[in-house]
C-alpha cells in the first residue's frame, strides 16, 4: 500500500470510527433514557441528526429502541470497510458479506464504549464521587443499566461495590468469545476496521 493510500486509511479509519462512535453513542443514550438536555447529548444530536433524521422518516422505532441509529451505524460501518478494502487494493466486495463485517465492528465497539464508560464510571467513583460534570452524569446513566442485575445479586460487601468486577468480566468474556466467533462466522478478514 503506498505511503498516500496509509493516509487516506488511516483518516477514513479514525473519522469514520469517530463519527460510528457518535450514532452508537446517540442510540444508547435513547435505549438508556440518558438525560437529552445534558450538553453532551444535544452536541451528539445534534452531530448525528443529519444523516439520522432522513433515515428516521423511513425506518420508525420499534417498542422504544431507534432502529434507525442502528441501521445507520452498520451503514458507516459498511462504508468502512468498503473504503478500507478498496485503499488496499482488495476492491469492492460483496455487499451482504460487509453487512456481515459490519455487524461485528458495532458490537465490538458497542462492547467497547461499555468497557471504557465502566472504567471511567469506576475511577470517577473515587475521585469525584458526587462530581456534576455533564461528561460524567452521562457515563453514569449508561452504565447503570448494565450495572443494575449485578447489583442485585451482589450486594455490597462491607460498603465495597464489587459489581464492576463481575461486569468487567461479563464484557471480557463477550470481547474475547462472541466478537472472535461472530468474526469467524462471517470470515472476517484481519485487515477491516472493527470498533476502535
Amino acid at each position: 500500500m503506498s505511503t498516500l493510500a496509509e493516509i487516506a486509511t488511516y483518516l477514513i479509519r479514525t473519522l469514520g470510527s469517530l463519527y460510528l462512535l457518535l450514532v452508537l453513542l446517540r442510540f444508547l443514550f435513547q435505549l438508556v433514557r440518558a438525560d437529552f438536555y445534558n450538553p453532551i447529548s444535544q452536541f451528539v444530536a445534534k452531530a448525528t441528526n443529519p444523516l439520522l433524521m432522513p433515515l428516521r422518516k423511513i425506518i420508525p422505532g420499534l417498542f422504544g429502541v431507534d432502529i434507525a441509529a442502528l441501521v445507520l451505524a452498520l451503514a458507516i460501518q459498511w462504508v468502512l470497510i468498503q473504503a478500507v478494502l478498496v485503499l488496499a487494493g482488495f476492491g469492492i466486495i460483496y455487499p451482504l458479506q460487509a453487512i456481515g463485517w459490519a455487524l461485528v465492528g458495532v458490537v465490538s465497539m458497542v462492547l467497547s464504549i461499555f468497557f471504557w464508560a465502566l472504567i471511567i464510571s469506576i475511577i470517577a467513583s473515587w475521585v469525584a464521587p458526587f462530581s456534576h460534570n455533564p461528561a460524567l452524569i452521562l457515563i453514569r446513566q449508561l452504565v447503570e443499566p448494565v450495572m443494575a442485575p449485578f447489583r442485585k445479586l451482589i450486594p455490597p460487601l462491607g460498603g465495597i461495590d464489587i459489581t464492576p468486577i463481575f461486569a468487567f468480566m461479563t464484557l471480557h468474556v463477550l470481547n474475547q468469545y462472541l466478537v472472535p466467533a461472530l468474526a469467524r462466522a462471517v470470515n472476517l478478514p484481519g485487515i477491516v476496521p472493527v470498533g476502535f
